[in-house]
């Protein structure tokens, strides 16, 4: 989206020490100019998602705050994610209700908390097993000095005169159609019914503040890179009581240089020289489990696969587990001594067919190797 590159600011067209009533007046002109009832602008809709992402992050204290500080980087690493609205009427009745264009009012509601993201990085053996990660994720909290009241200690909230304590407000209008009647949230209380005449001095009035939460997080076994954990009510605490976000945790799987992850099954290769193929050799190979001593047989060829039932990564939130796959890479020497050349030029002029003679092709140990 191109607000994740424009100036916020820039976008509603107010400067940065802008107050709140500006803020909301700037986008309400806006919301104006773009409704799809009004403009035929063909990027009205995005340019009115545009809008909205500035006015969500600009008119809540706690993510103003990490913009002005860190810009957009802060707000990522912060977990802001902007709404998902499906239509364009999401937006309207998100943030005005139906103050716009008419309809039927909400007036005030309970706001749900925004949401959080987090990331953590494991190892693949770490996501073979499980592993507990800790992770700090800075978090709107109700404040504790007002109670969430917004009111300075001591102090209490009074009743809004504008709209009488109800937190919202209903005008009727008239048209060729009839009587309308279009109910607001109060813009004096916020749909809080309530005002502080003297805010709170930690929270500015807002009842809530920004915390650092840690948080716990139970990395499951077999869990792929990119995946999230959700932890519900762990986000941002919500307005006016409404129930608090969620937080998501990103997991990444660190590349492991022994393995290549396909799905539950790992791949890796074993080395064995030319001589310790022909003969029959025992080697260590490392595992998911830790090493394993394994035998081959002699006459081993380069491209077999040795499958390890059972060794591969846990199936998430099922059961069993993938196989390990090993394919054996065959190394041929490059540099020999004349003795040893003269030992191959000997075993060369004494082979014969049958030295080759395979008991199953290349193709159908491979076919049988993936049964």
């Amino acid at each position: 989206m191109a607000s994740a590159r424009r100036d916020y600011y820039d976008i509603l067209g107010v400067q940065p020490g802008a107050s709140d009533k500006e803020i909301k007046s700037a986008f309400r002109r806006l919301a104006r100019e773009l409704h799809p009832d009004v403009s035929d602008h063909p990027e009205a809709q995005e340019r009115f998602r545009e809008a909205a992402e500035a006015y969500e992050v600009l008119s809540k204290p706690e993510t103003r705050e990490l913009y002005d500080r860190y810009g957009h980087e802060g707000l990522r690493t912060g977990g802001f994610r902007p709404s998902d609205f499906t239509n364009i009427t999401d937006l309207f009745s998100t943030f005005f209700g139906d103050e716009l264009f008419g309809g039927a009012g909400f007036g005030s509601r309970r706001a749900r908390g925004a949401d959080v993201m987090a990331e953590v990085a494991v190892e693949l053996e770490e996501a073979a097993r499980g592993v507990k990660r800790e992770v700090r994720i800075p978090v709107a909290v109700p404040c504790e000095t007002c109670e969430a009241t917004g009111a300075a200690p001591g102090t209490s909230p009074e009743t809004c005169r504008a709209c009488g304590g109800s937190g919202r407000l209903q005008s009727v209008s008239s048209s060729i159609f009839g009587q309308f009647i279009r109910t607001q949230t109060c813009r004096a209380c916020n749909g809080a019914g309530e005002v502080a005449a003297t805010p709170c001095p930690d929270c500015k009035g807002t009842r809530r503040r920004t915390d650092e939460r840690v948080l716990e997080i139970d990395v499951p076994p077999g869990i792929h890179d990119g995946q999230r954990i959700r932890l519900s009510g762990e986000g941002h605490a919500g307005d006016l009581g409404g129930r608090a976000g969620d937080a998501y945790v990103l997991v990444h799987v660190r590349p492991d240089p022994r393995f290549v992850r396909d799905g539950n099954d790992v791949i890796s290769t074993v080395d064995l020289t030319m001589s310790e193929a022909a003969l029959g050799a025992q080697t260590t190979v490392p595992t998911l489990d830790g090493e394993v001593e394994l035998e081959f047989k002699p006459g081993t060829q380069p491209g077999e696969i040795r499958v390890l039932r059972g060794k591969g990564m846990p199936v998430l939130q099922g059961f069993g587990r993938g196989d390990h796959r090993l394919l054996v890479n065959v190394a041929v020497p490059r540099n020999l001594s004349d003795e040893q050349r003269k030992l191959l030029e000997e075993f060369a002029r004494a082979e014969h067919e049958e030295n080759y003679k395979a008991e199953e092709g290349f193709f159908e140990k491979l076919r049988a190797a993936f049964r």
